[in-house]
Order: structure tokens, then C-alpha cells, then sequence
């Protein structure tokens, strides 16, 4: 398949595609598919290799006048469980359109307030060899009770690491759009 978008009813590679395309593309598709009074302001998509997530703004429920933090907090909590609840079936036939044009599955999530919640995400197991002391510290982690298996420790390791240096992580997602340009620009094999 040859150009950069994808006609309805066919399903879609994103291979030859750079990350930031894909996610323009599924951007506008998912913008001009979702219903208008779901979401305020842009949606945030963020594809790989394996899913698309969209996370759009809930516009703000408006807490009664001298509430309590707690009070506040259950207010988003359930203004973000109404919108999760009443959106169900809508969401999930968006998702199987999604998969079936695209290839990929779709999770979804909101921002509301300060908060982001997904609702739902894909768990994809990932092979990796480590030596013995980067086991031990996998162990470790399992032994003190901060994750229940090596697998969960991984996982919290990744995310440690990609809280801790975001920034650096930020730049280099930044490079590495550069990098796909300059390879789609280049000569094709």
C-alpha cells in the first residue's frame, strides 16, 4: 500500500509510517469519529508497536462551594466512572472500527482535573535476558514486598525510571522523530 492514509474498511499498516504520522492520523480519524460532546480541547493519542491509546479532557464537574478535599475527589472519581459507564458500548464499537482499519487495539483514558485515568490497556509481556545481579534486584524488590514477581518489579523499575528522567526521555522521543523523517526522506529499498 502506497501514501499515507488508509481508505474505510481496509485495514491499515503503520510500518512505513513514522510514530508522530501514525499518531497525526489516528488523531484526526478519531476526532472526526467521536462524538463532539465527549471531550474538550485535542485528544491526546499515543500509538506503538502494538496499541493506540486515547486520552481525552473531561470538561470539569464543579464541586459545591467550601467542599472538602475528599468531597472534590469523589466528585472526579465519579464524574470519571459516569463517563466511563455511559460510553461503554460506544467506545468499544469505536475500538473494533479502530482494530479493524488500523491494526491496532485501542485503550482509552481521560484527563480530568489534574488526573488521568485509563480505562483500559493492554499488558504486553516483553522477553529480556538479565544477568545475575540485575536478578537480584528484580529479588529484591519481591522480597520487600514492592512488586509480587519479577515481572511486576521490571515493570516498576521501568516506571521509576521513566518518572525520574522524563525530560531526558522527552528529548530523546524528540530525536528519534528526526530520525524517522530523515529514514522516510531517504531512499526506499
Amino acid at each position: 500500500m502506497s501514501g499515507n492514509w488508509c481508505q474505510p474498511a481496509m485495514s491499515c499498516n503503520f510500518d512505513y509510517m513514522t510514530t508522530s504520522e501514525s499518531a497525526e492520523q489516528l488523531r484526526g480519524w478519531f476526532s472526526g469519529r467521536l462524538p463532539a460532546s465527549w471531550f474538550e480541547g485535542p485528544l491526546d493519542v499515543i500509538v506503538d508497536r502494538e496499541e493506540v491509546s486515547v486520552v481525552g479532557r473531561l470538561p470539569e464537574p464543579q464541586p459545591v462551594q467550601d467542599a472538602s478535599q475528599a468531597e472534590r475527589a469523589a466528585l472526579f472519581d465519579g464524574h470519571i466512572q459516569r463517563f466511563r459507564e455511559d460510553t461503554r458500548d460506544q467506545r468499544i464499537a469505536i475500538a473494533r472500527e479502530t482494530e479493524h482499519q488500523f491494526g491496532h487495539k485501542v485503550s482509552w483514558g481521560v484527563d480530568c482535573g489534574d488526573r488521568r485515568e485509563m480505562f483500559t490497556s493492554l499488558s504486553v509481556p516483553v522477553m529480556t535476558r538479565l544477568r545475575q545481579p540485575e536478578r537480584r534486584v528484580l529479588d529484591t524488590l519481591v522480597d520487600a514486598g514492592v512488586a509480587r514477581s519479577r515481572s511486576d518489579a521490571l515493570a516498576w523499575c521501568v516506571r521509576l525510571v521513566g518518572k525520574n528522567t522524563d525530560e531526558w526521555l522527552s528529548e530523546l522521543r524528540t530525536a528519534l522523530e528526526y530520525v524517522e523523517r530523515a529514514r522516510a526522506a531517504g531512499p526506499q529499498a
